[in-house]
């Protein structure tokens, strides 16, 4: 391989390890001020296969149009301890429609809320609080263990986190299938649940469509 696609691989590996976010070719492309994006999709390629061949807890997946630089999904837990939690109000919003209507797509979730859900999905991913599984070519979004405890919900059953919601919002299910488009108002982040008490989320539910 020639040294100069050597190097470009490295720029991309750098551009994804420091956006920490999935990126299209082209915003890797913007980046590196490469007005041709074909050498760049070819590192790309050549970088996902790298990272499949060797012994890493990192791999490159490619989600949609974009490519992310991460943690293998068996090794999200063990950072666990050392990945603080900090949810700002978009995040709280992604992560309540993610917990309302899981499993839910990821292009679903881009549909509700736009391309912000690639950074918020890799950030709740990353703390723990989602787990991803591919699903065609997009990723099918479910909360974990982690969530529930975070929130005080005494259960990991989908059915049983919407009921939790319902009642903590004070408003009645949505009737109809799962909506394509939603709205969320979240002005403050909640906290870690207390021990005594289970907080109340500070967002709006998910409106029906």
């Amino acid at each position: 391989m020639p040294s100069k696609l050597d190097d470009l691989v490295f720029q991309v590996e750098a551009v994804l390890f420091a956006a920490g976010k999935p990126l299209s070719v082209k915003e890797i492309s913007d980046a590196l001020g490469q007005t041709d994006y074909r050498p760049v999709q070819s590192a790309v390629r050549t970088l996902e296969k790298t990272y499949g061949n060797r012994q890493s807890a990192l791999e490159v997946r490619r989600v949609g149009d974009r490519y992310a630089l991460q943690l293998e999904e068996r090794y999200v837990p063990t950072v666990h301890s050392v990945t603080p939690v900090e949810l700002a109000p978009r995040t709280v919003k992604a992560l309540t429609l993610v917990a309302y209507h899981q499993p839910l797509l990821q292009s679903h979730l881009v549909r509700m809320i736009g391309d912000v859900a690639y950074e918020e999905v890799q950030h709740l991913r990353t703390v723990g609080l989602v787990r991803t599984e591919p699903k065609g070519a997009t990723l099918e979004l479910t909360t974990t263990r982690r969530f529930a405890e975070y929130f005080g919900i005494g259960s990991t059953k989908p059915e049983e986190i919407r009921r939790y919601l319902e009642q903590k919002l004070g408003v009645p299910p949505p009737s109809g299938a799962t909506p394509a488009a939603a709205a969320v108002d979240a002005p403050e982040p909640p906290g870690p649940a207390p021990a005594e008490a289970a907080p109340t989320p500070a967002v709006e539910p998910p409106a029906a469509g």
